[in-house]
């Protein structure tokens, strides 16, 4: 069985750069935000359910209009609670095909890297969980910096999500990202060497 490393934390916590540090080391990353995107892109799953639900006013002819769907649902829970039970299920669906051809290409460790680990109830497929970490002021000012918003605009963002204590809280490694990029991603890349080391371990060895 594939050992699945998840990988969360908050909209600007420094997650990615903590998976691109894992992906540089060879470890087999599924991408939650790249697999929705590619269900939203033109001629996507997920379009038709999309359009039925929001309307043609945030599509450009094939292509769905993000950034207007995004300043509705990051402002109307009702709206991100609608989208998230249209798009997560089928999310769900290829990642657990993806950890499929994982584990019958014998692959012992994998990544699966979803900001919304949690929300979308993808722990359970888990063996154990990382979360990148912050404080929320931190978390405010580099998301602001990142996405151009106002400061309005980020703590909307990241109220939307699960509060980054209770991310902090249920998971079993917590990666402090507030230094550098290279400090936070060595973190990371020590946790997964040792958990890569254990997986491929032999029963000899192990009984050295």
């Amino acid at each position: 069985m594939t050992y699945v490393i998840g990988l969360t934390g908050g909209i600007a916590s420094g997650k990615s750069n903590l998976s691109a540090a894992l992906h540089a080391l060879g470890a087999e990353v599924i991408d939650a935000d790249r697999i929705s995107r590619a269900l939203t892109a033109p001629g996507g799953p997920a379009l038709p359910a999309i359009r039925k639900a929001f309307g043609n006013s945030f599509f450009h002819g094939e292509e769905l209009d993000r950034k207007a769907l995004g300043r509705l649902v990051f402002s109307d829970p009702e709206a991100l609670n609608r989208l998230n039970g249209l798009t997560h299920p089928l999310i769900l669906k290829e990642i657990r095909e993806r950890l499929r051809v994982l584990e019958q290409a014998g692959v012992p460790v994998c990544v699966l890297d979803a900001p919304l680990l949690y929300e979308a109830g993808l722990d359970s497929l888990c063996d154990t969980v990382w979360c990148a970490w912050l404080p929320k002021e931190l978390q405010i000012r580099r998301l602001r910096e990142r996405d151009g918003l106002t400061r309005k605009e980020a703590e909307r963002r990241i109220a939307s999500q699960m509060p980054p204590r209770e991310k902090k809280r249920r998971s079993d490694l917590v990666i402090d990202t507030r230094g550098s990029r290279e400090k936070s991603a060595a973190q990371a890349e020590k946790a997964y060497r040792v958990v890569l080391s254990e997986q491929t371990q032999t029963p000899m060895e192990e009984h050295r």
